[in-house]
């Protein structure tokens, strides 16, 4: 079993309560995923959640910031995102096609009544949080 020590700002929790009722589940179970990808991965024995540009953030020593939102503009939506940058989102379209829905270089995007692909959107996870060190594969290890 691998520890995994989660430091968590007290901003992050503020901002995951901050989230009305119909979407914060939704954002409670991203946050859920993000863990326990981050928990399945050796390397990673640090997690900080945190939040960057007002959102909630996920970093790692090894890994490329991942941040997850709801904004009242797109009410039927949330987001996890990207560093847009990197060749993350790239490399996710490269290997699952049209199963998620992209916006641009920097996100993936979830309808409220969407049913999550689990298993691939946590390799894209495991895949930020480990960004450094796949990077330079071809399918970053997906």
């Amino acid at each position: 079993m691998i520890n995994l020590n989660v430091t968590t700002c007290p901003e992050f929790k503020d901002k995951l309560l901050s989230y009305p009722d119909f979407v914060r589940g939704k954002m409670q179970f991203l946050r859920e995923l993000v863990l326990e990808t981050a928990i399945e991965i050796p390397e990673i024995t640090n997690l900080e959640e945190t939040l960057k540009w007002g959102e909630p953030s996920f970093l790692t020593r090894t890994g490329s910031t991942l941040r997850m939102d709801w904004k009242k503009k797109a009410p039927e939506q949330y987001q996890m995102y990207f560093k847009c940058t990197s060749r993350l989102v790239e490399t996710f379209k490269l290997v699952f096609g049209d199963l998620f829905t992209y916006e641009k270089n920097r996100a993936i995007i979830f309808q409220l009544e969407q049913e999550i692909p689990v298993l691939e959107l946590k390799k894209c996870i495991k895949a930020t949080l480990i960004y450094h060190k796949v990077k330079n594969d071809l399918t970053l290890g997906i």
